[in-house]
């Protein structure tokens, strides 16, 4: 059963902030779970995030294969989305980009992402790093298109917020879309800010308890954000070839 077209609506604009924050270009994802069946989860057919309407939202089940026989291509790496919710009853939303900011931190085996000011606390001491060499070998096209690669990098995932995938980007989930999309922002930006400053200097970390309090204030003011760039989205560019 479709959920409310409010709800298909949201998640499309989830994907356009995506696109206008720079977190997404023509590739990558984002889902959200079914809020009435929560063991299903919503995902758009495989196109560029920038173009996504309510209209091209999917429905997938727990195995990350289309419902009611939808005939439409989806992502190849829908898993990375179907695996999260199977191990994260706490996760509604999931967001996996190749932003430009965050993908060295995943090479970089010496050098963490960590969180370096109040808008990134979410990211606690550490993003893990998802090797995919651990269970592909070494000759894989570096894409989560299996259940077995997707239980994989949840594994990785753990109880964090963020896993960054070497050589390819990361993985980012939220209590709420709108959280969800609020992190995948400020992983890159942080990860910008934190190679800036590594270039000064060795930076000065958030400790665990300024992480966890500025994550509980951003945490009341999502809203925020998201308004701001729910307007940018929709007056973009982009969102003309939509509509169009």
């Amino acid at each position: 059963m479709p959920p409310d077209r409010a709800v298909l609506e949201e998640l499309a604009t989830a994907n356009r902030i995506l696109f206008q924050q720079g977190v997404v270009d023509g590739f990558g994802h984002v889902s959200m779970r079914h809020p009435d069946h929560p063991d299903h989860f919503l995902l758009a057919r495989s196109m560029a995030p920038a173009m996504v309407t309510a209209d091209d939202i999917m429905q997938f089940d727990p195995d990350s294969e289309p419902t009611d026989s939808d005939p439409r291509r989806p992502y190849l790496e829908r898993f990375i989305h179907g695996e999260i919710y199977r191990i994260r009853p706490d996760v509604a939303a999931v967001v996996h980009s190749h932003s430009p900011s965050v993908v060295p931190f995943g090479i970089v085996p010496t050098v963490t992402l960590r969180p370096v000011f109040h808008m990134s606390g979410f990211l606690g001491q550490g993003a893990p790093v998802f090797e995919i060499r651990c269970c592909a070998g070494d000759s894989s096209d570096m894409l989560i298109r299996d259940r077995t690669l997707g239980a994989a990098l949840a594994v990785s995932l753990g109880e964090h917020a963020t896993v960054l995938m070497r050589g390819h980007g990361s993985t980012v989930v939220g209590q709420t879309l709108r959280q969800a999309v609020f992190r995948a922002v400020y992983t890159e930006v942080n990860a910008r800010l934190q190679g800036d400053a590594l270039r000064l200097g060795e930076p000065t970390y958030l400790s665990p308890g300024e992480a966890a309090a500025s994550t509980q204030t951003n945490n009341g003011q999502l809203n925020r954000s998201w308004d701001m760039w729910a307007a940018q989205a929709a007056s973009s560019p982009s969102s003309s070839i939509v509509k169009e």
